[in-house]
């Protein structure tokens, strides 16, 4: 088994922007940082048979080259196989929230060098059980944000580039292409009837427009969801954003952006080591993951302190 790190590339990730670059994200990690081998995914859900595999056989750092859903995917991996292999980032991809809580750079040759000089930190991650689109029971582990609600329609208009015109997803931007999704959604959502419970308490019934699970800041391609939390900390920040008008959520887009939102009377802010959520009146509630579509509720979330070791900036 090679000693050298390996770089899991999602090619297909920011419309396939990561493939067409790769070639010059390579040549820079190679100057700034040094020899690595390197695996090219073909398919959804790859990236985690290969990070398994590579930390079963004792790669000591495995590299995603991607969005938050190959992040995801890798650090599933990894903790799948109960190494002790440490997680690394070359951002891209069309989100990019998970790197913005660690502070890795954006450039290819800075984030390379990050990754040369960086320490290691363990933090936590989370576990969600869910049911997925067959309705048969699913865990997943996540490290950035899990959310239901509006946050899965947003993912959704994205991934399909729904209401914008063709090749304006690339010239947005990951930043941009998320805004637009969110303000579509905010006038044609409808708000579900959820019932949840914290940490084992009694359960409380809401409309909700968005509710987060969050161990990391960010989600929705830069929105700063959970100013407060902190991913070694061994307990999630809960976020609900109530029974508000699209009118009050588009007045007031600027403060997810800005961190500010926890003070308004809408918004409910927690913290708890294990979430449990469920439809109450028996609707379909869809269920986001680090970004991606995973299935829907019921769902129970629950924190796992010190799982995961990442390469961080120092």
């Amino acid at each position: 088994m090679s000693s050298l790190p390996l770089i899991i590339v999602n090619p297909a990730s920011a419309s396939g922007a990561t493939g067409r670059a790769w070639p010059g994200v390579a040549s820079a990690v190679r100057q700034h940082f040094g020899p690595f081998e390197v695996a090219l995914t073909k398919r959804p859900g790859e990236a985690v048979e290969i990070a398994e595999r590579a930390a079963r056989e004792g790669r000591r750092l495995i590299i995603a080259c991607g969005g938050d859903g190959t992040v995801n995917e890798v650090a599933n991996g990894l903790l799948r196989a109960e190494s002790e292999t440490e997680l690394g980032i070359l951002p891209s991809g069309t989100g990019g929230d998970f790197r913005r809580t660690l502070g890795v750079p954006v450039r290819a040759a800075d984030a390379a060098r990050a990754l040369r000089e960086g320490e290691t930190r363990l933090m936590d991650a989370g576990r969600v059980t869910f049911l997925d689109g067959r309705g048969e029971e699913e865990s997943r582990f996540f490290v950035n944000v899990a959310s239901f609600g509006m946050g899965g329609d947003v993912i959704r208009r994205v991934k399909s580039r729904e209401g914008l015109p063709a090749g304006a997803a690339r010239l947005l931007g990951g930043r941009l292409s998320f805004a637009a999704a969110a303000l579509q959604a905010a006038v044609t959502f409808e708000k579900p009837l959820v019932r949840v419970s914290l940490d084992g308490g009694a359960a409380s019934q809401l409309h909700v427009a968005n509710f987060c699970v969050a161990n990391a800041r960010y989600f929705g391609g830069g929105m700063k969801i959970a100013p407060n939390a902190k991913v070694d900390d061994g307990r999630f920040d809960v976020v609900a954003v109530g029974d508000v008008s699209a009118l009050t959520v588009l007045a007031n887009s600027y403060k997810l952006y800005l961190g500010t939102h926890l003070g308004m009377q809408e918004v409910r802010h927690a913290h708890a080591t294990r979430v449990r959520a469920e439809s109450a009146d028996g609707s379909p509630v869809k269920l986001e993951v680090d970004g991606e579509l995973a299935g829907r509720l019921p769902a129970e979330f629950e924190i796992l302190p010190a799982a995961l070791r990442v390469r961080c900036p120092r």
